[in-house]
């Protein structure tokens, strides 16, 4: 019996599927391990569903997936890769008569485009520590020879070894005071000449240490009165992850990062605003609480207009529109003015800001909810996909799938994301989101501490689009100690280097510079493009009436419509249901003919959350050291490159952050 260590908890998974079938039959089939997908997962299995949930990857969470710097070289290797030709095969014969099959897309080879990598970091440490080690043999052969000659000449100098002696003696009370001889000083001091330079991080340490980086593909925060944490709370799976709080919000301005003050602490704080301004903005964000007449006067109206209305300076201008609403400054006056309203709601409530980050990285939160439908009965195969639909035509519906080793799978209703779908039933996204990953040496705004997570607005400037940064520090776990992780979204305009490189090279460096330079320094970087899930549109000959159809990550910042979606499906398939009501809690469980034995053959994992076993086989015992890594998440799934799931991992998560109790309602 596996054995389980206390915190520490891992999800099931059923099936060895090199020599078992399917059930071949289940109310909900799902493909795709996205968050919206995930969700309708956890909330149709809460309620009682037979659900499987199948992924063609290697790894959870798809475009909202995060990976080990070890794994995402990988990912970016396959990305790079020439699609192979989708083989059609003749899946006829498991059809009857009055049934039709509709083929779907065996690869997602459209939501991402234009990678590229550039990598500044020294790839010297080898050479450099050969060069070291080789110094160390010559300083220890040189201490052999003299301690050889000092053995030879012992006896004829033996008279000064006891005045020396005598006169060390004398010296040691000096010495713990502080006075060292003058052949000792360079060993103390050498520590306090290093610290003002930065350690110096090479390509090889971040690829030997590349398993405690968890780099997500999406870059969003959690509003902390969004729509994600109220669910995460309301459902009790917040229990499967942790949270940190943003600790700062900072906007790039004339060249320079600033600290926006956002809360009344900030606001009086603020070095930046004069007396006359801290009133202002008070007052300004007190009015914005609840809508007043004349404020609906300005519907329709640039948002910006209403600011200036208000006698805002520039100043007060700038952080409302760009940091606080975050909008264009042509965006109708009722937007920003909601924007601003959820800004200002979400504040306080965990923190001095209001967004939340989860440790380990966004893909964590699809992961948990996965979690939560395995421990309610829902099935999960990886690298594991459906090639046709079968589909009544006199009703329209889907009967049932054929999965990609020929089982006919019946089914109620199918949910898949767009990228299953055939290519010709999808308008080619007229959006796209331009995104960079930079792993670097330190802080845009270095601060007492080093553990800081910053939200960084960067307003349009010279046509180039409003750029979102997140940087993340050693403190989310995302990251090595000595580096941060700095994520860059906008709009695409061109590719995603085209657009986010000259703001790169403006706040970081790129490459080796003589002269003084504070910025910090870029050890690698990722561009890519990423399909806008919002522009994603389906097209051609309807859908049968039960397929419903999940598109990925949007531009937002928040969660919103990943979460909309969610419920909206649920709604159509359940519509009499509760979505996503709260899960017992482990203790509260009551087993039908439960017993002792029965207890003892659940173990750590039955009594910590309530999972019967027999719903889930092949159980993996997880290495706790491994929760940072986040590796090796599904022993039964065939992965032939472990490396690229060691951030997809165990789902060995601990308990959330904020310690509000889940809703009843």
């Amino acid at each position: 019996m596996n054995t389980f260590p206390p915190g520490h908890m891992t999800v099931f998974f059923f099936a060895n599927m090199a020599t078992e079938d399917l059930p071949s039959d289940f109310d909900i089939v799902i493909l795709g391990t996205g968050l919206a997908e995930s969700v309708v997962a956890a909330a149709c299995s809460r309620v009682g569903q037979r659900v499987l949930h199948l992924d063609r990857r290697s790894y959870y969470a798809a475009n909202w997936a995060s990976f080990t710097f070890n794994g995402l070289l990988t990912w970016i290797q396959e990305q790079n890769e020439e699609p192979k030709p989708e083989e059609v095969r003749d899946w006829s014969g498991l059809t009857e008569e009055g049934e039709e099959l509709i083929h779907l897309s065996q690869a997602d080879s459209a939501s991402i485009t234009n990678l590229q990598v550039f990598s500044y970091a020294s790839e010297e440490e080898e050479e450099e520590e050969a060069a070291n080690t080789t110094e160390e043999e010559k300083a220890a052969d040189e201490e052999v020879v003299k301690e050889s000659s000092e053995t030879e000449s012992a006896d004829s100098k033996e008279e000064e070894e006891e005045k020396e002696g005598a006169g060390e003696e004398e010296e040691q009370p000096n010495q713990a005071e502080g006075e060292e001889p003058e052949a000792d000083q360079p060993h103390p001091s050498s520590p306090g000449q290093s610290e003002p330079s930065r350690e110096k991080i090479s390509y090889a340490q971040l690829v030997k240490e590349g398993r405690r980086f968890n780099i997500d593909l999406v870059s969003k925060l959690m509003f902390s009165r969004g729509s994600l944490v109220d669910l995460l709370i309301k459902s009790n799976v917040s229990r499967y992850a942790e949270f940190k709080n943003v600790t700062r919000i900072l906007t790039y301005r004339h060249g320079n990062i600033e600290q926006v003050p956002c809360s009344r602490a900030d606001v009086f704080a603020s070095r930046q605003l004069s007396v006359v301004e801290k009133r202002k903005l008070m007052r300004f964000l007190t009015s914005c609480v609840e809508e007043t007449e004349e404020q609906t006067v300005y519907h329709g109206r640039p948002y910006l207009e209403f600011l200036r209305d208000q006698q805002l300076g520039d100043n007060l201008q700038h952080f409302l529109l760009h940091s606080i609403a975050m909008v264009a400054e042509d965006t109708p006056t009722e937007e920003g003015l909601a924007s601003t309203r959820h800004f200002l709601r979400s504040l306080g409530r965990y923190g001095n800001t209001p967004f939340l980050f989860p440790v380990y990285g966004l893909g964590e939160i699809p992961q948990c909810f996965c979690r939560m439908s395995a421990v309610f009965g829902g099935i999960y195969c990886l690298r594991h996909s459906v090639h046709c639909l079968i589909v009544d035509r006199d009703a329209n519906r889907c009967k049932a799938v054929i999965d990609s080793r020929g089982q006919r799978i019946s089914c109620s209703h199918v949910v898949m994301e767009t990228s299953y779908l055939d290519r010709s039933k999808v308008a080619t996204p007229p959006r796209f989101l331009s995104r960079a990953v930079l792993i670097t040496d330190s802080s845009v705004l270095p601060s007492e501490s080093n553990q800081q997570i910053s939200m960084v607005t960067v307003p349009p400037e010279g046509g180039s689009p409003a750029v979102k940064m997140v940087e993340l520090s050693s403190s989310s776990m995302t990251c090595i100690p000595g580096t941060y992780l700095v994520h860059l979204t906008c709009r695409s305009v061109g590719s995603a280097h085209q657009d986010l490189s000259p703001l790169v090279t403006r706040m970081f460096r790129t490459t080796e510079s003589q002269e003084e330079d504070r910025r910090p320094s870029v050890l690698w970087s990722l561009y890519f493009n990423m399909a806008d899930g919002m522009a994603s549109q389906v097209e051609g000959q309807p859908l049968p009436s039960n397929v419903h159809i999940c598109h990925g990550p949007d531009s937002a910042l928040g969660h919103e419509d990943a979460v909309q979606q969610a419920a909206s499906i649920f709604q159509r398939i359940l519509p009499e249901e509760e979505f996503c009501p709260p899960a017992p809690n482990p203790e509260d469980i009551v087993y039908d003919g439960d017993n002792s034995s029965a207890g003892e053959d659940r173990g750590d994992m039955g009594q910590d959350d309530g999972q019967n076993p027999e719903q889930n086989q092949n159980q993996e015992n997880p290495d706790p050291e491994q929760n940072q890594n986040q590796e090796n998440r599904n022993q039964n799934q065939e992965n032939p490159d472990q490396e690229q799931n060691q951030n997809q991992g165990n789902l060995e998560l601990q308990r959330v952050g904020p310690e509000e109790p889940p809703s009843s309602s």
